[in-house]
């Protein structure tokens, strides 16, 4: 296996943890980071250790560099992805993987055109307790699903977004709750119950004076005939774990923070759950989340790119969230039932 170079494109508290997942590869090495501004950029150099350019030349011409980790503000990853897909970098972006479906296909669209793979962060599938639980789902061991609900109700405090320039905010978020915390568990949510045909949402923000949501609700039909409940929340307190409950004709079972904490089937007698603590929640804090899934993302995406295969969350697949969370916040601003697909021309930015 080729050994990767690896730049990431950001230095704030989410490339931390890229860093440290990067450097526990033992097929991969960081070398290098980007931050336009100059003086950003040398206060990063001294807490990184690692050179940091603020020159995006500059710093794409790197000849070690092979793999682009995006991790700046949701609404600006389409045009560092694009520049990373010209130059022949395969792309790692940070979810969501972009803020509307326009420019997500931009995304989508360069790496094809520059055959270059392209891969989204959404470390959560890589759970020990998840990956069981969507290997039952596919074998039929709950049988024809009937409902799966996505709880994420969360608690940030003022600080939050008073000392953020974009979060929040519909340019640098894209939204609020839904788009930024949610995402995460919509995207288990849409894993395990397939694709959608309709949603009705509502979406408002009550605690917060932002542009985005930070309470926001939403009932899904799935294309399988099953139906499910969404909501997504920053002003919730003291904020709880997030959670997934699925319910089929054959048994139940509801994962939180990552564990299973609920396994029933009909007829069969019932699966002592072992409740360990999680591996870390964001209900409260971001910071609490870990960096060992994402390491094993970014193990993976290593593998795809050697063996030329698709990635396990690639562009296509970490689009059916942003679609279903756009389609809610449609919803919300007609204040009606969303069908898909739909035409995602409102609030561009």
């Amino acid at each position: 296996m080729k050994k990767y170079g690896i730049g990431i494109i950001g230095t704030g508290s989410i490339a931390v943890k890229q860093a440290q997942a990067i450097r526990e590869l033992k097929n991969a090495s960081l070398v290098g980071l980007f931050n336009p501004n100059p003086q950003s950029a040398a206060s990063a150099k001294k807490s990184f250790n690692e050179p940091v350019f603020s020159n995006l030349n500059e710093f794409l011409s790197i000849p070690e560099l092979d793999v682009l980790c995006i991790c700046t503000p949701s609404g600006m990853h389409l045009e560092p992805g694009i520049a990373g897909a010209k130059a022949g970098k395969h792309i790692m972006v940070e979810k969501p993987i972009e803020i509307n479906l326009n420019r997500t296909d931009q995304l989508i669209q360069s790496c094809e055109e520059n055959a270059v793979q392209l891969a989204v962060i959404f470390q959560n599938r890589f759970s020990e307790d998840y990956k069981k639980l969507k290997r039952e789902v596919d074998k039929g061991t709950f049988g024809r699903l009937l409902m799966g609900n996505a709880y994420v109700n969360w608690f940030r405090d003022e600080a939050y977004y008073g000392t953020s320039k974009w979060k929040g905010t519909l340019k640098g978020d894209g939204g609020g709750a839904l788009i930024n915390q949610g995402i995460h568990t919509i995207d288990l949510l849409l894993d395990l119950m397939g694709d959608v045909s309709a949603v009705y949402g509502q979406v408002q923000s009550t605690l917060y004076d932002i542009e985005g949501e930070d309470l926001g609700a939403a009932v899904v039909n799935f294309k399988n005939g099953s139906i499910g409940n969404i909501t997504a929340a920053t002003a919730l307190y003291p904020g709880y774990p997030e959670r997934i409950e699925l319910f089929g004709t054959k048994g139940s079972a509801i994962l939180e923070a990552g564990k299973l904490v609920e396994w029933n089937l009909r007829g069969v007698e019932n699966v002592e759950i072992q409740k360990e603590a999680s591996s870390g929640s964001g209900s409260s804090d971001p910071n609490a989340i870990g960096y060992q899934l994402h390491l094993e993302q970014w193990q993976l995406f290593l593998e795809a790119i050697d063996k030329k295969q698709t990635p396990v969350v690639d562009g296509k697949t970490a689009r059916k969230s942003v679609e279903l969370i756009r389609a809610i916040y449609l919803s919300s601003k007609q204040n009606q039932k969303i069908e898909f697909p739909f035409k995602d021309d409102f609030f561009q930015v």
